[in-house]
C-alpha cells in the first residue's frame, strides 16, 4: 500500500513539473509576443520605422537565441530546476524594466534593454524544459512536448487580446492610468511567483537533467571534450539534414509571427482590431499540437513533420495571394495549424536522436542555430519591407518554409 501510494505522489509530483514548465513557457511566449501588436503603437508614438522594430526584435530574438547552448550545457551539469528558475527570474526583472513609464526622450532605450532582459531570460526555458519533461515522459514524449507547446502558444493567443484590451482602455478612458506597461507588470508578478513555485515544487531527484539527482549528468568533463562531443553529432547525416529543416522553418516561422500584424493592415489592408484578432487566431489554433504531438508517437515522427511543414507552406503562399477577412483568415489559420504542428514533433525527433550523455547541450546547439536564424528574420522582414514592401517580404518567407519541406524529403531518405 505505501509503495502505491508513493508511485501516485510521484506521478502527481511529475504532473506538477510539467504544469509549471508549461505555464513558464505560457508566460515566455506572452512577453515575446506582446511586442509585435505594439509595434503600430511604437511606430506612432515614438516614430520609429519597420526596419527599426524590426531589429529590436532581432536583438531580443538573438540573445533568446544565444542562450539555447549555454542553458543545455548548464542543465547537463548542475540540473534543470536552477536553470529554469534562474531564467524566470531574468524575464520577470526585464518585464519589470517595461512596466515602468519613463520619459520619450529614454523610453526606446528603456524598451530596448527591458527586451532584451525578456530575451534572456526566456531564452534559458525552453531546451531545459524539452530534455527534462522527454525524460520524465519518455513513453509520451510527443504528448507531453504537445501540452508545453500548446500552453506557450496561447501565450501568443493571450499578448495580443491583452493588448487590444489595455490600449483600448485607454483610448476609452483617458487617464484611468492602464496601458502597455500595465501587462508587463502583471508579467512580472507572474514570473516571480511560477519561479517561487518551480523551486518548491520540482522534487530534488527532477533536479538534474541527466536523471541521478545530483546533477553529476553527462555534461560534466573537460570543456573541449563536450565541444568535440556536441558538434559529432553534426556528422550524422540525417541529424544534419534536419537541423537545416528547422532552422528553414524558423526562419519562416518567426519573421511570419514577428510582422504578421502589420502585413494585415499594410499589406491586406485590414483594420488594426481585425489584424489583432487574426493574429490571435494564429495562437488559438495551437492546440492541433496535443493532436500532433500524441499522432506521432503512434504513427512516427518523420510523417507529421512532412505534413505540418507542407500544410504551413501552402499557407504562407495562400497568404500572398488571397485577399478579403474570411480568405486571410483562413491562410492565417492553416499556417498557425501547420507550423504549431510541428513544433511539438520537432522537440520529440530531436530528443530521441540525440544522445542521453548530450542531450542538453546537443539541444541547446540545435536550439542556437535554429532561433539564430530566426531571430535575424524580423530584421530581414523590416528592411525588405520597407524596400519594397511586404508581398515581397513575405514571399521570402514562403521560400524558406519551402525550403523546409524540400528538406523534409532528403531527411527521410538518409534516416533509413
Amino acid at each position: 500500500m505505501a509503495t502505491g501510494t508513493g508511485s501516485r505522489l510521484r506521478a502527481l509530483a511529475d504532473y506538477d513539473v510539467l504544469a509549471l514548465t508549461a505555464l513558464i513557457w505560457f508566460l515566455a511566449k506572452f512577453l515575446r509576443y506582446a511586442f509585435p501588436p505594439l509595434f503600430p503603437t511604437f511606430r506612432e508614438t515614438f516614430g520609429v520605422s519597420n526596419a527599426a522594430l524590426g531589429l529590436a526584435f532581432t536583438a531580443m530574438m538573438t540573445v533568446y537565441a544565444a542562450m539555447q547552448f549555454p542553458s543545455g550545457a548548464l542543465a547537463d551539469r548542475v540540473g534543470a530546476r536552477q536553470v529554469i528558475v534562474a531564467g524566470a527570474g531574468v524575464a520577470g526583472a526585464g518585464a519589470l524594466v517595461l512596466a515602468v513609464p519613463v520619459p520619450d526622450e529614454v523610453a526606446l532605450a528603456v524598451i530596448g534593454g527591458g527586451m532584451l532582459l525578456v530575451g534572456l531570460g526566456t531564452g534559458a526555458h525552453k531546451t531545459v524544459a524539452v530534455r527534462l519533461l522527454s525524460r520524465l515522459y519518455p513513453a509520451r514524449t510527443g504528448r507531453a512536448l504537445g501540452i508545453l507547446d500548446t500552453f506557450g502558444a496561447f501565450g501568443g493567443v493571450a499578448a495580443p487580446a491583452a493588448v487590444v484590451a489595455v490600449t483600448g482602455a485607454a483610448l476609452a478612458v483617458p487617464g484611468v492610468g492602464v496601458d502597455w506597461h500595465t501587462l508587463f507588470l502583471v508579467g512580472a508578478v507572474a514570473a516571480g511567483g511560477l519561479a517561487a513555485l518551480f523551486l518548491r515544487r520540482v522534487p530534488p531527484a527532477d533536479d538534474a537533467t541527466g536523471g541521478d539527482g545530483d546533477g553529476s549528468g553527462g555534461g560534466r568533463g573537460d570543456d573541449a571534450d563536450g565541444l568535440r562531443r556536441y558538434a559529432a553529432l553534426f556528422r550524422e547525416p540525417a541529424f544534419a539534414a534536419f537541423v537545416v529543416v528547422t532552422v528553414c522553418f524558423s526562419f519562416a516561422y518567426n519573421g511570419a509571427v514577428a510582422f504578421l500584424p502589420l502585413y494585415l493592415t499594410d499589406a491586406a489592408g485590414l483594420p488594426e482590431t481585425t489584424a489583432s484578432l487574426l493574429y490571435s487566431g494564429l495562437f488559438v489554433v495551437s492546440l492541433v499540437q496535443l493532436v500532433t504531438g500524441d499522432l506521432s508517437d503512434r504513427v512516427g515522427r518523420l510523417p507529421v513533420i512532412a505534413a505540418t511543414l507542407a500544410l504551413a507552406a501552402a499557407a504562407l503562399a495562400l497568404l500572398l495571394v488571397v485577399s478579403g477577412v474570411l480568405a486571410v483568415g483562413v491562410a492565417v489559420v492553416a499556417f498557425g495549424l501547420g507550423s504549431h504542428g510541428f513544433r511539438p514533433v520537432r522537440g520529440a525527433y530531436l530528443s530521441a536522436v540525440i544522445p542521453e550523455s548530450s542531450a542538453g547541450g546537443g539541444l541547446g546547439v540545435v536550439r542556437t542555430l535554429l532561433m539564430g536564424a530566426g531571430a535575424l528574420a524580423p530584421a530581414a522582414v523590416g528592411a525588405v519591407a520597407d524596400a519594397t514592401g511586404f508581398a515581397a517580404a513575405f514571399g521570402l518567407l514562403a521560400a524558406a518554409m519551402a525550403a523546409a519541406v524540400a528538406g523534409t524529403g532528403v531527411v527521410a531518405v538518409v534516416d533509413r
